[in-house]
């Protein structure tokens, strides 16, 4: 992929590069010749590209003209929420802290070309901060808080930002990238779409056990889609594939929640979709929107400091409470009599200013529908651990207990159960969700919409087997191929 610099003077940059072309932004932009160019590698480089200036432009266009730039316009955009920069780059904080500790100053400013610094003991921090936000020329400003050292701001520079005493290296550091020998999305060696698979295998409640994933995987290859596993480590890595499937228990303050972005930011096909994992992983977002839709769950309530005593004028005890972020059963708890009431919920009212308090609804097992793309894709019983109230129990002394699953087909489940979970799950979008129903004599009542629903080998592929897996891969290929197609035909 040949590599062309987009500068906003020719006196921006004086040297030349074997097989690099340079060109002006004006140029870029109105030289039809562009617009009939493959297989090209732009390196914006005029920054800090305002929105709908020329350097923005640039990026933009190459977008539309299927050119890979560098940075693309969804990192420009990443760039100008400091906020969202600060929650891109905490993972790197302890990395950074250590590299500098030894400075005696409160701030520290970093400056970045093509992943490399002056001062090579910063490199690797250079190199992560690179791979993380993928703009070639940037300043990262850190401050040390509580002892600590914190990003503070990165922020993209133009040529004309960089001092005069830094050209020579700078020059260097693009040399070297356009070599290759700077870690960079690597470009695919074949033309099969390619598929991440992420995962944490230290986590002790993963939503797809081994065997799963290695089913997902071998369903995918089937199909000809080339899977991979990989890691939080693999951050940097997410342009080289054509989609993501996260297979980690997500959270919005997590590293999972970044991958998403990322991903879709990069124009990958992701499930879970960032937006999903915003909405699924608030509970009281998740009360809001099935009221508003009238879809029927247990009698609710938002509690506040200031409104604690309408549990027991309204619910009856034992009542539920549960934190906005919980999952698995973490964050869920019963109040069995009015003093533990109390003691639950200065415990959740001390790390958010809403809970959710639930109607208890004591049932035998939970229905789980799985929803994948708009449609019902299995279903299950999710049974309560024997002599406890909920399908999994954390015991400090007995480590994780969970109740069993049995799998059944679409048409064994009640009809309404169906339905009601694919229109819960619609109301959230058109991703892989799990929707959990209660069913009390004849009636039915949504608990919740989960994103990045379990799926286990032995439990819920029961009745699907590997045709479950297949399916699941079946829609991912069906967006890449849909998503290649628009790109084709854009102007």
């Amino acid at each position: 992929m040949r590599p062309v610099v987009v500068i906003n003077h020719p006196r921006d940059w004086p040297r030349e590069f074997p097989g690099a072309s340079v060109v002006t932004a004006r140029a870029y932009l109105t030289d039809p010749a562009w617009g009939n160019e493959r297989a090209v590698r732009v390196i914006n480089l005029c920054g800090p590209f305002p929105y709908q200036s020329l350097g923005y432009y640039v990026s933009l266009l190459a977008e539309a003209r299927g050119h890979k730039p560098l940075p693309r316009v969804a990192t420009i955009e990443d760039l100008k929420s400091q906020n969202l920069v600060r929650l891109i780059t905490q993972p790197l904080e302890d990395a950074a802290a250590r590299l500098l500790a030894p400075i005696k100053s409160e701030t520290f400013d970093l400056s970045i070309y093509f992943g490399r610094n002056l001062a090579k003991r910063y490199d690797s921090l250079c190199r992560s901060l690179f791979g993380a936000l993928q703009a070639p020329l940037m300043r990262a400003e850190f401050e040390r808080r509580d002892a600590h050292w914190h990003v503070r701001s990165v922020r993209a520079l133009s040529l004309a930002q960089v001092p005069p005493a830094h050209h020579d290296f700078l020059f260097d550091a693009a040399r070297l990238y356009f070599s290759g020998r700077l870690p960079r999305a690597r470009l695919r060696q074949d033309t099969r779409f390619s598929l991440a698979i992420l995962h944490d295998p230290t986590n002790p409640e993963p939503p797809s056990n081994p065997r799963a994933l290695k089913k997902f995987a071998q369903a995918a290859e089937a199909l000809g889609l080339r899977a991979e596993f990989i890691t939080r480590n693999d951050f940097a890595r997410l342009p080289e594939f054509d989609a993501l499937f996260v297979r980690d228990t997500t959270e919005v303050n997590h590293y999972t929640f970044r991958f998403a972005r990322r991903a879709k930011a990069e124009g990958l096909v992701v499930i879970d979709d960032p937006d999903s994992i915003l909405k699924c992983n608030n509970k009281v977002f998740l009360a809001e929107m099935l009221s508003r839709h009238g879809i029927p769950t247990p009698r609710t309530l938002l509690i506040h400091r200031d409104n604690t005593q309408d549990i027991l004028r309204e619910l009856r005890l034992p009542v539920v409470l549960k934190q906005p972020d919980s999952a698995f059963s973490l964050g869920v708890a019963r109040a069995d009599d009015e003093q533990s009431l109390g003691t639950l919920l200065d415990r959740l009212l001390a790390k958010s200013d809403l809970v959710i308090a639930q109607e208890w609804l004591p049932t035998e097992f939970d229905w789980r529908v799985g929803v994948l793309d708009r449609r019902a894709l299995f279903v299950a019983r999710y049974y309560m651990v024997p002599g406890h109230w909920q399908i999994v129990r954390h015991e400090p002394s007995q480590g994780i207990q969970e109740g069993v699953t049995q799998a059944l087909s679409l048409a064994e489940a009640p009809e309404e159960v169906v339905n009601l979970a694919v229109k819960s799950a619609n109301l959230i979008g058109d991703g892989f969700y799990g929707v959990d129903i209660k069913q009390c004599n004849n009636r039915f009542y949504v608990i919740e919409v989960n994103d990045n629903p379990n799926v286990d080998a032995g439990n819920e592929d029961g009745v699907l087997r590997d045709a479950l897996y297949r399916e699941v891969m079946g829609v991912f290929l069906r967006r890449i191929e849909m998503r290649r197609e628009r790109r084709q035909v854009m102007p």
